[in-house]
């Protein structure tokens, strides 16, 4: 029983290695793949017309806030974080200066929003993740349904932080003085 074991855990710690490394494989990949589209979008000038393009709009510095995050929460639907983070966030990041935007508050604003991105329909990953290791009996319908609460607490949590930024930076502003 005790050999049946080892041989049972032996096959699992394998098993769970190669998954493992065909997983992280592909992480790696979708950064190549990110960096390659981000790098090759800014050497082509696409960074400097959407800034321009940005700015002769005449946004507010919260116009410019919801534009941004309104485009996250919509990415964050399709395509995963690391994504979003490696392509646009080399488009937002300069824009932040000019807008006079913290740029950790700014992180922490799309931190937020791609979480409640992630568990919004229509595509909501977090769902679908939840489905494929949920029992038979579950439905989509019923994971989304548990889902809504929370989505409208990280809604929530948003609009508060919109109106009190000091609720998410009086942690970092205490470290860094």
């Amino acid at each position: 029983a005790v050999a049946k074991t080892l041989v049972d855990l032996g096959t699992i710690v394998k098993e769970s290695s190669f998954l493992t490394a065909k997983t992280s494989a592909m992480v790696c990949w979708l950064f190549v793949g990110s960096s390659i589209f981000s790098a090759s979008f800014a050497l082509l000038g696409g960074q400097e017309i959407i800034e321009r393009w940005v700015l002769s709009l005449g946004l507010s510095t919260l116009q410019f806030m919801l534009l941004s995050q309104f485009i996250i929460f919509i990415l964050g639907w399709p395509l995963e974080w690391t994504e979003i983070i490696v392509i646009f966030m080399p488009i937002f990041i300069p824009l932040l200066a000019k807008f006079n935007v913290d740029p950790l508050f700014f992180g922490l604003l799309v931190a937020l929003n791609l979480q409640t991105a992630f568990l919004s329909p229509p595509v909501a990953m977090a769902a679908f993740y939840l489905k494929g290791v949920s029992p038979k009996h579950v439905t989509l319908n019923q994971i989304f349904g548990g889902m809504l609460p929370f989505m409208g607490i990280q809604v929530l949590a948003l609009a508060l932080l919109y109106t009190w930024p000091q609720i998410g930076m009086w942690l970092p502003q205490l470290l860094y003085k």
